[in-house]
Order: C-alpha cells, then sequence, then structure tokens
C-alpha cells in the first residue's frame, strides 16, 4: 500500500507491478501515511489509496498501458514537485479529503503526460526513414524503441508495402499490401530486385487491432554499375622490311628456324656417339696388354 503512488503513476493494465520504482518517492507516501494523527485516520488513507490505486489503473487501461522511461520520469517528477508544495501548506480541513486532492491531482498528471506521450512520441503515420540498397544486397527494417518492451500481452508487429519509386504519390491505407506479422521488430530483406523498392510500413499492435506505433521506410533499390568489358588489343602488322625481326618471329622465319635446330641436335647425337666409341675403343686398348699377360700365365702353368 505505501507503494501505491508508484504503482499508480506506473500501472500497466495488468497492475500486477509498477514499471519503474523510485525510492524518494516509496519514502515520502511512508512519511504521509504515517503523519496520519490517528489509526482511524490511517485506515481511512488506506481505503482511499486502494480507490486512487483502481482509478490510476483505469487511467493507464485506457491508454493500454503505453508509456517511455522519459514519460514516466516526467509524471513522477511533476507529482514529487506537487507532493512536496502540499506537505509544506498548513491544512486546516480534513485530511481524509486533502489525501484524495493530492492523489486526485496525481492521477491527473498521469493521465496529461500519457496523452502527450501517445499524441507526440508514438507519431503514427508520419515517422519516415529513407533507406538505400543495392540491387543483390540486403536492407534491414527495424522499428524498434525502447518503450516497446513496456508493453503487456504479445504485441505483433505488422509489416505491409507498396510497390514503386517511393515518395511519388500519396497512399492511402488500401494501397499497403500485407508483408509479415512476427514477434521480431525487424525484418531482413535480402537478394534485393530493383522491383522491390517501394514504400514499407511497420504497425506495432495489439491482438485487437490497436496501433501503439508506425513507421515507415522508404527503400530505394539502386542498379549496380555495367561492368565495361576491354576490347582486345590487337597489335599492329610489321611494316615491310621487318619481316625477320628477332623480336616479333613470322611463320617464314619459324621454319627454318625449326630445321636448324633439328639438324644441330642430330649432329649433337652423332658427335656424341663418336665420343662414347673412341673412349671405348681406347679402354679396350689400355686392358689388352695385362689381358695377354694373363693368359700367358695361365698356359706355363698348365704346361
Amino acid at each position: 500500500m505505501l507503494l501505491v503512488l508508484v504503482s499508480l503513476l506506473c500501472c500497466v493494465p495488468a497492475a500486477k507491478a509498477c514499471l519503474q520504482c523510485d525510492r524518494r518517492i516509496r519514502l515520502l507516501l511512508e512519511d504521509f501515511v504515517l503523519s496520519a494523527p490517528t489509526v482511524n485516520n490511517q485506515i481511512e488513507m488506506k481505503k482511499i489509496c486502494d480507490h486512487a490505486y483502481v482509478t490510476y489503473r483505469e487511467t493507464s487501461w485506457e491508454r493500454k498501458g503505453v508509456i517511455d522511461p522519459t514519460t514516466l520520469y516526467r509524471a513522477r517528477t511533476e507529482y514529487q514537485s506537487e507532493f512536496d508544495r502540499f506537505l509544506k501548506t498548513k491544512h486546516t480541513g480534513s485530511v481524509t479529503f486533502e489525501a484524495i486532492q493530492i492523489l486526485e491531482k496525481g492521477r491527473k498528471i498521469l493521465e496529461k503526460h500519457l496523452d502527450t506521450f501517445i499524441r507526440d512520441g508514438l507519431c503514427p503515420n508520419k515517422c519516415e526513414y529513407p533507406v538505400l540498397a543495392e540491387e543483390g544486397g540486403q536492407a534491414v527494417l527495424n522499428c524498434f524503441l525502447p518503450w516497446h518492451r513496456l508493453l503487456l500481452g504479445r504485441p505483433e508487429y505488422h509489416y505491409s508495402w507498396v510497390p514503386g519509386v517511393p515518395a511519388t504519390e500519396k497512399l492511402i491505407e488500401r494501397d499497403f499490401k500485407a508483408l509479415v506479422v512476427t514477434d521480431d521488430s525487424s525484418v531482413v530483406l535480402n537478394q534485393l530486385h530493383v522491383d522491390e523498392q517501394g514504400t514499407y510500413r511497420c504497425s506495432l499492435q495489439d491482438q485487437s487491432g490497436t496501433v501503439f506505433y508506425q513507421v515507415t521506410f522508404l527503400l530505394a533499390v539502386c542498379h549496380l554499375p555495367d561492368q565495361t568489358h576491354r576490347p582486345m588489343i590487337t597489335l599492329p602488322s610489321l611494316p615491310h622490311g621487318d619481316n625477320y625481326s628477332p623480336f616479333q618471329p613470322t611463320a617464314g622465319l619459324l621454319v627454318p628456324a625449326i630445321v636448324m635446330v633439328t639438324v644441330l641436335s642430330l649432329a649433337a647425337s652423332v658427335g656424341l656417339l663418336v665420343v662414347l666409341g673412341m673412349m671405348m675403343s681406347q679402354r679396350r686398348a689400355a686392358e689388352e696388354p695385362s689381358r695377354r699377360r694373363k693368359e700367358g700365365k695361365n698356359t706355363h702353368n698348365t704346361v
């Protein structure tokens, strides 16, 4: 019960817990409740706080519990300022009546900041982001904002699109074609073609179709630059008189060159055979006396 104001300011439709609990507000409420002059007054203040909790929950429910950290901070800060001013004022009336007044003031502050956030923070139908991609490449469309995780239930991201060059004509609701419904805040378009460019839209919705947030992506897909093939370079023919240039042999010079190489190869082979034959003859001549001496010795031994 002592955390009622934080819960009231921060409550979401299910009212299970506050979105953010501020220690300063909690201590402020504790002091406020304990400041009641009698036990009966404290009991009455508890009833007032319980009723205020219900009204704050209804206020949040009417707005689907949509709130971001900045809006929550502004509502909490403004109420703390009002509460401090209330405590410094001399009170001559009923304690319970004054408690009702300050708690109702908190509800109005919460209502004001939620309405401002829904009008200016959600930016339905006016948030546009240009996206440029190359043909064959990819594009990432992401419409996530930090306050999305504060929503209860299972909100879904509904993606739709209108083909064509983006921002060239005024579009209406029925122009958009459904693309995908997903729990993920982003989609990735791969292997893009030029005919896939267009106006893409992401809508964060609940199961009943309430749109919390909407953003538009203007996707432009550009052609890849053409790959130009360089022509084959043809060398100019040699002028007359340069047919026997050693740097660019012609067909007339190639045949004699082949014949010459063949003749030189055969001559070298014949010369090599002759040299080997001479070397073998010299070796046999050198070994002949030794062979004769061995034969004569063998004959003498036999006799």
